[in-house]
């Protein structure tokens, strides 16, 4: 992915011997509101007839959501481990307008001009510095359809840095100047600079802008104020808490 595709493997490599890219969604309350909330507003955008392509998709979590609701959806991952997880996926569900291949978002080969009416980027842009993240939005815009939805995902660096500075074991060392250095100024994890790539919800609309894609809408789908609090609750206060973050996260 615009030449930090090594690194990515070797992160991804790492994270899945640990923890697993198919559990995310479900490996803590906190976590569970980032694919609550967006699969509540892909929803909104997706419709039965449509083609539906997701770069960086991962094992598919949202591929076998949606997959009933479109005509056809296409995943494209860096990592062939996630796709050989997702075609497995597709095989035991007998499913037969989804589909899924190893690629790199900066440069999908393969794939038409015009050719989706939906193109998702959920994942990439976490990974990407500012060279490649143009040629990721480029080509996001290639495929899409005049008229079209391109949905992006990304990292909010005041809301990461927050995060670290008001969570329950992250506040013994955050705020401090290694993390003022790269997170606010470079927009960069101060752990894994080479990794992680934070934005603004401004400079990802510039970005947008400049590939002719006007901004329809911007969420947050998750909170910094909440994360190890949300992780507390029983089943009761978190439906509970569900009634107040839709006011907080979908804005």
């Amino acid at each position: 992915m615009g030449g930090n595709s090594d690194k990515i493997r070797a992160h991804y490599e790492d994270y899945s011997s640990r923890e697993g890219e198919d559990n995310r969604a479900d490996s803590s309350r906190a976590a569970s509101l980032e694919f609550h909330y967006t699969k509540k507003a892909l929803g909104e955008h997706i419709r039965c007839g449509d083609r539906v392509l997701e770069v960086g998709c991962g094992t598919g979590y949202y591929g076998m959501h949606f997959a009933g609701k479109c005509a056809e959806y296409v995943g494209i991952d860096l990592f062939p481990a996630h796709v050989e997880l997702f075609e497995r996926k597709i095989r035991e569900k007998g499913l037969t307008n989804v589909s899924c291949r190893v690629g790199d978002a900066t440069r999908l080969d393969g794939v038409g001009d015009e050719s989706f009416d939906v193109v998702c980027c959920l994942g990439p842009m976490y990974h990407l510095p500012l060279g490649a993240r143009e040629l990721a939005f480029a080509e996001c815009a290639r495929v899409c359809k005049p008229g079209g939805i391109a949905a992006f995902a990304f990292i909010n660096k005041i809301g990461v840095y927050a995060g670290a500075c008001a969570h329950d074991k992250g506040r013994e060392n955050y705020p401090n100047k290694t993390a003022n250095e790269y997170v606010l100024r470079r927009g960069v994890d101060d752990l894994r600079p080479d990794t992680f790539f934070f934005s603004m919800p401004e400079e990802m609309q510039d970005s947008a802008a400049r590939h002719g894609l006007p901004k329809i809408r911007v969420l947050g789908t998750d909170s910094f104020v909440t994360m190890s609090a949300v992780n507390q609750m029983d089943d009761e206060k978190f439906a509970l808490y569900m009634e107040l973050a839709v006011r907080t996260h979908y804005l």
